[in-house]
Parts: structure tokens; sequence; C-alpha cells
């Protein structure tokens, strides 16, 4: 069995209890009654159990059975079953997305949560993420009597939920999709018909029933994605008592063949074959110019998805790089370069073997302070009861949700390729988990919109949201930050770095804005992911130095005998790391778009081929 689900809650705890204001969030009306700092540890603890005595026992299964499609149906393994509904059941999963329970946890501290459970199994993760995002739309967008016939099942986990957005022949151009919705006599209720791909969790054999969260465009409404609709269409008809009816003309027509997270089926599914497929629509249908909200309703699941896919990256990282380190430690190899007469050593005494670890340690404690930092702000800008603070957070979870998205995902295929290196051979076998880890997380990149096009989001859109006034809040996070440590005594060189890269990247971001009116627009689209890989680097050199601070003042207080010494040195060090290796390159980054190199435009489409 290659699963060796190692994590540790350490860093969660102090990020929920020594760097963040907690007490901010637990002080609202939702939460102020229910939980306290003090329950932080009982959290993070039993949900970690859950995740490496129930759900990481499930993983093997998800790489070795996988799903199995049979006559249009689908089975998972036996024990992703198990672990969905565990997790289900025990108040870890969907019901946390219900707006009306009174146990929710905050969404900062669920991220723990998340990051343990995909971390122990991603393949299982998908499906109960997916239900709560789509049960997350009918709460928020459907009327009183569409809540009544799914929401409560589906937050419960007794129903599942799907995304239903790709087509064959419109993946991220999702205007020219070509599913359509006919009305009916009965209002809201509308006949559909269409194919969607891709779609996780579109068939399965674990649950009751499967609502489908689908878009189409309703016959006369707007061409692109402006006229599209969405619309809840169940698997199963449900009557009115609750009661499931008949099929309700929905197909699975097969299962995707994919590279990892063979347990999460991912379906093509026909909708309305024998034009007996019924859906109901959530919202208004199109206005008198033919303009639908669906896209706008989908964007609130999408969202919420790719900030999962963040996590989901991260997660799937710290697994690796706990196992690499584990191993390190007890891999005797070789003779250290300056004593050589010592004899063999553990190869974590090696120093490419550190560095590749320190690597992947900065870089998943900065993805991780990220994604808490952003969970934080959606606290703030979902329970605040001041209007302009829920504006601004609003505008800086919608900047931060593409960053968080596309740099964790980025980053995590390359830190899992160096766990796999300090494996040495032994990581390229499938004995070991770094292989499967590496088949995992790649499809992070690619779902919830590719990494393209959350760059072209974040240049194209997000620079500019609220007019520049978000971008100019985000941008003054940092610069109240430098301003405050400026003259710290200890960590003066990676101020100094922090401060330089700011000026850089408003000299990037001031050039790359001036090209389109230069005419020379497609810039854009060729340096922004690198623009995109520079904004995480220089927010999470932030963020990373900010914990470093906090960790150096409890160093100073600490004997290097006490337990919680590595803890705290750890992160000092790993800050240092990051800003010296990693925050620098935005310098480099700014260069290159100031004397842009167009070759990758100017090359004939037929040298590609020669």
């Amino acid at each position: 069995m290659a699963t060796n689900y190692l994590y540790s809650i350490r860093d969660h705890q102090f990020i929920l209890k020594e760097w963040l204001d907690l007490e901010k969030i637990l002080n609202y009306d939702r939460f102020k009654d229910v939980y306290t700092v003090d329950d932080v540890d009982a959290i993070l603890t039993e949900s970690f159990r859950a995740a490496k005595e129930v759900v990481a026992e499930s993983n093997d299964e998800n790489d070795t059975i996988g799903v199995i499609f049979d006559n249009g149906k689908v089975k998972v393994p036996p024990k992703m079953k198990e672990a969905y509904h565990f997790i289900q059941d025990n108040g870890w999963g969907s019901c946390n997305s219900d707006k009306n329970y009174e146990g929710a946890l905050p969404r900062v501290i669920y991220e723990a949560v998340l990051e343990y459970i995909f971390g122990a199994n991603e393949g299982l993760a998908c499906y109960y993420m997916a239900t709560s995002g789509a049960t997350e739309l009918i709460q928020l967008f459907g009327d009183e009597h569409l809540n009544n016939l799914f929401a409560e099942k589906m937050f419960s986990g007794k129903w599942s939920g799907t995304m239903c957005l790709t087509e064959p022949n419109a993946g991220s151009d999702v205007g020219s999709m070509a599913s359509r919705a006919y009305p009916t006599d009965t209002s809201g209720k509308y006949r559909i018909k269409g194919t969607k791909c891709f779609i996780t969790g579109g068939e399965q054999d674990f649950t009751e029933n499967i609502v489908h969260l689908l878009l189409a465009r309703i016959e006369g409404a707007k061409p692109g994605t402006s006229g599209i609709s969405l619309f809840a269409v169940s698997k199963y008809w449900v009557n009115e008592d609750g009661s499931l009816g008949d099929i309700n003309d929905v197909a699975c027509a097969g299962v995707e063949h994919k590279l990892g997270m063979k347990g999460s089926a991912t379906c093509v599914m026909n909708f309305g074959e024998n034009n007996d497929c019924y859906g109901w629509l959530l919202g208004s249908p199109p206005d008198e110019d033919g303009r639908a909200a669906g896209m706008a309703q989908m964007f609130h699941m999408m969202n919420g998805a790719r900030l999962e896919m963040g996590v989901g990256s991260m997660a799937a990282a710290g697994v690796a790089y706990y196992n690499a380190a584990n191993y390190a430690k007890e891999r005797i190899q070789g003779r250290k370069m300056t004593d050589p007469k010592k004899g063999l050593v553990a190869i974590i005494e090696h120093e490419d073997i550190r560095r590749m670890l320190l690597h992947q340690k900065a870089h998943i404690e900065a993805m991780r302070a990220l994604v808490a930092w952003i969970y934080y702000i959606m606290d703030v800008a979902e329970n605040s009861t001041d209007d302009e603070e829920r504006k601004i957070y609003k505008m800086l979870l919608d900047i931060n949700t593409p960053i968080a998205k596309a740099y964790n995902s980025d980053v995590s295929w390359i830190l899992t390729g160096d766990a796999m290196q300090v494996y040495g051979g032994y990581g390229y076998s499938e004995e070991y988990p770094i292989a499967q880890l590496m088949r995992d997380v790649k499809i992070h990149s690619i779902w919830e919109g590719t990494n393209y096009v959350q760059a072209i989001d974040l240049v194209g859109r997000k620079w500019n949201i609220g007019k520049g006034q978000g971008f100019a809040y985000w941008l003054k996070h940092i610069e109240d930050f430098i301003e405050k440590e400026k003259n710290h005594p200890y960590f003066s060189r990676e101020i100094n770095i922090l401060t330089a890269a700011l000026s850089s990247y408003k000299k990037l971001k001031d050039t790359l804005s001036s090209y389109p009116q230069a005419g020379k627009a497609e810039f854009l689209g060729l340096y922004a992911t690198r623009v995109l890989h520079a904004t995480a680097q220089l927010l999470c050199g932030r963020l990373i130095l900010e914990q470093a601070i906090i960790a150096h003042n409890k160093l100073e207080n600490l004997p290097e005998d006490h337990y919680d010494y590595p803890f705290y040195q750890g992160k000092v060090e790993a800050a240092k790391y990051y800003l010296r290796n990693v925050v620098t390159g935005i310098e480099a980054v700014t260069a290159k778009i100031s004397e842009p190199d167009s070759s990758p435009l100017d090359i004939m489409e037929e040298a590609f081929f020669a």
C-alpha cells in the first residue's frame, strides 16, 4: 500500500491562535455563542483524526480500483463510499456550507479541515466539495420551493450535487455552449437538452440522488455568456412531497480515464436524449434584452471551487513534503562532502537535500498562509456588520481567488517533484506515495478554469476592480506592513527585499497596463502567468514574514530544548528562505516586462513543427 498519510496540525494552531485575529471572527453573531478560541485544538485534532483514520484508509482504492463504468452505471471503491458518509454524518462535510446551520465552522477554521481531508484522499474530497458548492447555489439563488425540494438532503450528504458547465466543444469558452432549455406550462420548470463533460460525480453509487447545477441557454436568450441561465436538474425527478420519482432522462455516457484521482468519477453526461429531462430555473428568466443571471450565479460556485483547488494543491504538496522529510531522516546513504571521514549519514545531512526540503517547507507555509488569510477575508466579507468593511473585503476576496488557485496549483506540481527527487529512484516507484500524489495534484492547474484563465482574470479584471480601488487596498496591505516593520532589528534584510519587490511590482503593473493603449495588448497574455506568480510571491512574502516576526518573538523567550523551539525556528528560517530565494525573483520579471520578448509571438506557426 503506497498511501502514507503524514501531516501536522501545528501550523494551523499557529495560524488560528497566534497569527490571525480569530476573536474578530468568533465575535460575529453567527459564531459568538457557538465557538471560542479554546475550541480550536479540539476541532483540529478531531478533523485530522478523521482524515487519518478514515479518509486516508480509502486512498489506495482511489488509485488502484478507481471508478468502474458499466452500462451507464458508475461504481465507486467501497472504502470511498464509507469515508464519504463518515465525513458527512460527522459534520465535517457539506453541512458547513449551510448558512442556516448553527454549528457551521468559520471559513478560516474549516480551511484546515479541508486541507486534512484533501491531503488524505483528493479523489474523495471532490465529491462532497461539489455537493457543498451546488447546494450553496440553491440556497442563495433558489426560491423557497427549490430549497424545500433539495437543500436539506444535499447538505446532509444523502443526495450529492455537481457543477455542469463544460461541454465537448465549449471548454473555457463557456459562451459557446450548446445546451438548451425550453419553457413548459409550469412556471420555473424547463425542458433541458444537452451534453456536459468532465463532470465530477456526475454518476456514482453512494447517494440516493444527484442534483446537477447545469448551465443552459433558454430559447431566445442572448448569445454568449450573458444569455446563460442556471438550472437544478435532478437525476431522479423529485416529487412535491420530497420523494423520488422516475429517472429524469439523465444518463452517463462514460467516464474519463485519467492520469490521477481515479476514484473520482469524471463523467460525460447526456441530458434529454429522449426529450424527457426537466429542471428548475434558479432565479429569474432572461430579461427583455435576453440577458440572464446563470453565469454570475455559477461563478459563486466556481470561485469557491477555485479556492478549494488552492487548498487541495497545497495539501498534496504537504503530504509529499512530510513523507520526503521523514524518508530523508531515515535513509542512510553517502558521506558528507565536508566530513567524508564521518562515515555514512542520513541523506537529510546532505546540502542539496536540505535545500529541497526547505524549498518545499517554505512554499507550503507561504501557500497555507495565503489560503488561510483568504478564508479569513471571506469570513469578514460574509459576516461583518460594517458595509464599507464588507465592500473592501469582498474586493480583496475577488482579487485573491485566482491568485490562490493558480499559484498554489502551479507550484505544488513542482514541489511534489522535489519530494520525489528527495526519494531518488524509490520516489518513482509505486510502492511509495509520491507517484500517486503527483498524478493526483496535476489536475488542479487545469480544473475550474485553467491557470491562464486565472492569470488573464487578474491582469484584465482584478487589477481594475472597483475602478482600481480594490487593488489599491491590496497594495496598501503590504505597504502598511512594510511601514510598521521597516526598522525591525532582526529581519532588516527581508524587509529590504520586500520593499524592493513592492517597488518593482508597481513598475511591473504600470508597464504592463500601458501596453494595450500602445497597441501591444498581446503582451498581457504573454506575461499574465508570470505576473500572477509575482503577485502571489509578493503577498506570500508579506504574510510569511509577518508570521516569522511572531515566531522570532516566541524564540526569544524559549530555551532551545523547549518542545516548540524547532517549530518557531523553522518558521523563521522558512520565511528567510522564501524572501531571499523566491521574492527576489520579482525584479527579474519586471525587467523582462520592461523590455518584452516577442519571440513566442513572432515565431511562425509552422516552425513549431519543423
